[in-house]
Parts: C-alpha cells; sequence; structure tokens
C-alpha cells in the first residue's frame, strides 16, 4: 500500500476545503456562501472542466484503438447511471435517485489524477487519450440523469413531456435533457475546447487552469457547507448508501477491466480505464445537478461520491486494480 500517495490525496487542497464547510456546520459557525455564487462556481467548473477535456482531445487525436476506447467509455457511462437508476429507486425518491445514478455514472478527474500519478511511481506508460476519454464520460451520466427526471417529472405531473397518446414525447424530453443549461456548458465547452485546440488553451489558461483550483476551492468549501447540513439524510437511508458506494464501484471496476481486456490495452491504459468506470463525480455532476436538479440533496450524492467511494478508490483500488490487471494480463 502506497501511504504517500494516499497522503497526497488526501491533504488536497481542495479536499480539505470540502471538509471544512462540513466542519463549520458541525461546530456551528455563520461561515456561508452568499447566493448566487455557488451557481457562478457552478457554471464556471462546467465550463473550465469541459474546455479542458476538448483541449485534450484535439491534442491527443484519435487512432482506432483510441476510438473504440472512447467507445467503450460513453458505453459505461450510458449503462451505468440507467443500470444503477432502478437499484437506487428501490430506496430514493426520482430526483435523489438520478442524481446519484450520474454522480456514479460520471468519473472523479482527482482520482483519475491520483491513478496517473500511481502509474508515474511504478514506472508505466499510459496514453493521451485516455485524458480524452475522461473528458468524453463526463457528460452522457448528466444528461441521462436529467433525462430521468424530467421523463419521471412528466409522467408524474402530465406536462409536456407526455405525448397526445398517452406516451412520452422523446423528441422534447431529449431536447430538455441535452440543452439543459448544465449540460449545453459542458458539452458546448468541450466542442470549443476541441476546435480552438492549443491556440484557444493558451489564451484562456488564465481562466481555465490558473484559477481552476481556487474556484474549486470555493465550490467545494460550499458543497462541504451543504453536505454538512444535510447529511442527517444520509443516516436516515441506514446503511444502504455505504454499501451502494462500496459495492457498485467494485462492479463497475470489474466491468471495465473485462472491457480493457478485450480492447488490448496495456497494464497502464488499463489502470486508467477501470479508475474511470470506478469513480463516482463530485465536482462535475453536483455542479450539473445544482443547477439542473436542485431538489436532489447534495448531502446524499456528495458525501456517498466523496466519503465513501473516493477514499475507497485512493486507499484500496489503485493496488486492488493493478494487482488484478497484472493477473489477469499475464
Amino acid at each position: 500500500m502506497n501511504w504517500e500517495l494516499v497522503t497526497t490525496n488526501f491533504l488536497n487542497p481542495p479536499i480539505l476545503f470540502f471538509f471544512l464547510g462540513m466542519a463549520a456546520v458541525w461546530v456551528r459557525s455563520d461561515l456561508d456562501v452568499p447566493q448566487p455564487l455557488p451557481r457562478l462556481f457552478s457554471l464556471y467548473l462546467l465550463l473550465a472542466i469541459g474546455f479542458k477535456g476538448g483541449v485534450e482531445i484535439h491534442r491527443a487525436g484519435l487512432s482506432l484503438q483510441a476510438g473504440m476506447v472512447l467507445l467503450a467509455g460513453i458505453v459505461m457511462a450510458v449503462v451505468v447511471p440507467l443500470y444503477t437508476y432502478f437499484i437506487l429507486r428501490r430506496k430514493f425518491d426520482t430526483a435523489n435517485a438520478a442524481a446519484v445514478a450520474a454522480t456514479y455514472g460520471s468519473i472523479s478527474a482527482v482520482t483519475f489524477i491520483a491513478a496517473t500519478s500511481y502509474l508515474s511511481q511504478l514506472g508505466l506508460p499510459f496514453s493521451g487519450y485516455m485524458v480524452a476519454a475522461m473528458a468524453l464520460m463526463e457528460s452522457p451520466a448528466i444528461i441521462i440523469g436529467v433525462a430521468l427526471v424530467r421523463m419521471n417529472r412528466g409522467a408524474e405531473n402530465g406536462n409536456g413531456t407526455v405525448g397526445p397518446h398517452g406516451g412520452f414525447d422523446w423528441p422534447m424530453l431529449l431536447r430538455d435533457a441535452i440543452f439543459n443549461g448544465s449540460v449545453f456548458v459542458l458539452v458546448g465547452s468541450l466542442v470549443i475546447g476541441v476546435v480552438t485546440g492549443e491556440a484557444g488553451e493558451t489564451a484562456l489558461r488564465p481562466f481555465t487552469t490558473d484559477i481552476f483550483k481556487g474556484m474549486l476551492c470555493l465550490f467545494l468549501l460550499d458543497m462541504g457547507l451543504v453536505s454538512g447540513r444535510r447529511l442527517g439524510a444520509l443516516r436516515g437511508f441506514g446503511s444502504f448508501p455505504v454499501l451502494f458506494g462500496i459495492c457498485v464501484p467494485l462492479l463497475n471496476a470489474g466491468l471495465g477491466m473485462v472491457a480493457a481486456s478485450w480492447l488490448g490495452l496495456s497494464a497502464g491504459d488499463a489502470l486508467l480505464f477501470v479508475v474511470l468506470c470506478a469513480s463516482a463525480s463530485y465536482i462535475a455532476v453536483p455542479a450539473a445537478m445544482q443547477v439542473a436538479v436542485p431538489q436532489a440533496n447534495p448531502g446524499l450524492y456528495v458525501t456517498m461520491a466523496l466519503a465513501v467511494t473516493f477514499p475507497l478508490n485512493i486507499i484500496v483500488g489503485l493496488p486492488l486494480y493493478m494487482a488484478a490487471i497484472n493477473w489477469m494480463w499475464s
């Protein structure tokens, strides 16, 4: 076990600011982030993440294997929120089930970065297009999460998503999900990054790179405050959220390992793909859900991703996945 890697990631400033926000609630501090700043932080993070992902796609280019990996990543990002939603719906309402499903269908960039550091320490190379896979796996789960909420809301309320013959108006439903403001900013920024490439990266570096961690710290501070205030909701669901936050990532890691083997990836690329499948988003999805599904409880989906799945992947997951890959690949 590489405890130095574990310590380095847990002492990452944005993570500590999340726990600072939670601590402020526990000690009953009057710390608060005034509205509408949290919405601004959310939109900024979606823009920056999408743009940098598009630049990486532009930089990496596409080979046949790269295209297959990107396609496999998109498939996983679609399948995971769909199957997990129906599991979660047994315990949670529509909004919370969709938000948690989107969280586990998307990815954690910090976990991915930790995996690249782990590979560097092991001396194993990895391909640049894996960063492009990370970028493409961000948004499908968000779109599906929003679509699930819109679909169920339409069924319950009889609004415009229900067609004249009682069936769903799928074109309107998909348009509502895809062109939702948060999804539109994320995907649109990714396209702009692909089109402008390194020239665009240079022009926007002070905005999308230099201040990114500071904005992320503010965003996670606010999310810590929100999560701390609603942490009781996690206790109210008993052991289910914790068991879900452990078992589902391990299952997704197994699916990712099978896909990586089928694609013929190197050990380094396989680990990164497995980590993308196993991780849960606590940046992009919360930023989107805060805007698109405000009735969902951040104390549930953020806490599950950050307090259960993130440490699982960092402490146990990386060495466990690498050992399994070495065994399978040998």
